[in-house]
């Protein structure tokens, strides 16, 4: 009787630790906790606002860019339109850039990170907890207000 009894507290130990373990998995849906890895894939990028070239002067600008975040903190630009005061301007693909992210506090409140490009401007953003389809980002060099947000459209 006691040998089945500790094949009995066994199993039901073992399979206490698989739910426990399957739940986790669940809970995250499989999906990268907070690390550069939660970024991983192509990304439309729309912001307005406006830079602010003197303090007496504000001009609206507005953008629609394409990011491909590479997962590993680095991060491509396929191309982008802006408008600054009304003038158009096509930019290219190869722009660059890099990327952090990092728990919020509490941990279950989503993720923070940071995005700057290459010789560009640099945003502070907000991943929320349940994936990262939508960021928001914040353009956080001085002499602008410019907010928007990242819709992942492709892996």
């Amino acid at each position: 009787m006691t040998g089945r009894w500790a094949i009995r507290a066994t199993a039901l130990a073992l399979a206490a630790m698989v739910l426990s373990v399957s739940g986790v998995t669940r809970a995250n849906n499989g999906e990268p906790g907070c690390t550069v890895a939660k970024l991983d894939g192509l990304y439309v990028f729309a912001a307005t606002g406006f830079t602010i070239p003197t303090p007496d002067a504000a001009l609206p600008k507005a953008i629609v860019e394409w990011i491909h975040f590479n997962g590993d903190g680095t991060l491509d630009v396929p191309g982008a339109t802006l408008s600054l005061n009304g003038v158009i301007v096509q930019i290219p693909a190869g722009g660059t850039g890099s990327y952090t992210v990092a728990d919020l506090t509490p941990p279950d409140g989503g993720c923070a990170g940071t995005l700057s490009f290459t010789n560009g401007p640099k945003f502070d953003l907000f991943i929320p907890a349940k994936g990262a389809r939508t960021i928001w980002l914040i353009q956080t060099d001085a002499n602008n207000v410019f907010q928007g947000t990242a819709t992942k459209v492709s892996h």
